[in-house]
């Protein structure tokens, strides 16, 4: 297991095979979380939240353009989702 020394300003460095083994970069963003065991550090990607909302705006759109138009109305669909949910609630209980 290799070893991570804490250096000056509170700077590690990670090893080599784990920053390949994770596709790690410089500047990419870790989250720390402290566990029973100790630090926890997950590689996390940190986007703008405008460039988010509009990829999966347009992720949608692709999606709901292949699907059919409902017959049903809006209030008879959320009572088969709810008839589903609880179909489903009641055969893994």
């Amino acid at each position: 297991m290799p070893l991570v020394k804490v250096r000056r300003f509170a700077q590690v460095t990670i090893p080599a095979e784990l920053r390949d083994q994770f596709d790690l970069a410089e500047g990419d963003y870790l989250e720390a979380e402290a566990v029973k065991e100790g630090i926890l550090l997950k590689p996390v990607t940190v986007m703008d939240r405008a460039k988010a909302r509009q990829q999966l705006k347009e992720l949608l759109d692709r999606v709901h353009a292949r699907m059919p138009r409902s017959k049903k109305n809006a209030k008879a669909e959320e009572e088969e989702i709810a008839r589903m949910v609880k179909d489903f609630r009641r055969q893994h209980a």
